[in-house]
């Protein structure tokens, strides 16, 4: 079996997300995709943050009866800050069936991966799937990114080589690094939470299960 860990806050999870891991799991053969909500997110207050479990609550909803698209609670299952090194070690201890596992994340969030505790280990378990910037597709293209991502490697990973033909990042001693082009979709949880608290509507923003929730709990008012 081959699966994607997408982890992140997701606070509120929206289609933007849901078609990422949809390409992704198409474009790299994967049987399934978890999705795997921070419970205390390294790098962010939790201040005004949804609960863990609404969080984890609004991504089951979001997903349905997908069985290539799951919901994982392994990191509100452990206390403490919940570091994606930490998150691996689980993962690889619980399913002996799974044959090959990558990491997705953004653009934004991977240009910060120097800052995550023990980030170098990181790319010793497993490939990385960096998701590029959808918003932008017109002024910043795929191959600009790849220069972006070059640069930033230089600087932090040294020994990475881009391979244009696969996408992708080769080093003699860590794990892949691939670039994904996605659907852009310019939407953003940070901007689905300032429209809630305008008194807006956020429907066709996030899957109809997940607008009912946020509106019956009155979350992020």
């Amino acid at each position: 079996m081959r699966i994607g860990l997408f982890g992140g806050t997701f606070d509120p999870v929206h289609i933007g997300h849901l078609r990422a891991a949809l390409e992704i799991r198409e474009l790299f053969n994967l049987n399934r995709i978890y999705f795997i909500p921070s419970a205390v997110p390294p790098h962010k207050s939790i201040d005004g943050i949804a609960s863990p479990d609404a969080r984890l609550e609004m991504i089951r909803r979001a997903v349905g009866n997908d069985p290539g698209l799951v919901v994982s609670d392994i990191e509100q299952m452990r206390s403490g800050v919940s570091y994606t090194i930490d998150t691996l070690a689980a993962f690889s201890a619980q399913d002996e069936n799974v044959r090959q596992r990558f990491w997705i994340l953004g653009m934004d969030a991977f240009l910060e991966i120097h800052t995550w505790k023990s980030f170098r280990e990181i790319l010793q378990q497993i490939p990385v799937i960096v998701m590029k910037r959808p918003f932008e597709k017109a002024f910043n293209p795929f191959d600009a990114q790849a220069d972006i991502v070059t640069d930033y490697l230089a600087t932090h990973l040294t020994g990475y080589r881009y391979v244009p033909e696969h996408s992708a990042f080769f080093h003699p001693d860590l794990h892949p690094v691939y670039l994904a082009a996605v659907t852009a979709l310019d939407i953003s949880s940070f901007a689905i939470r300032n429209l809630i608290r305008q008194g807006r509507s956020i429907r066709f923003l996030t899957p109809d299960a997940v607008w009912e929730y946020i509106t019956r709990k009155g979350l992020y008012l």
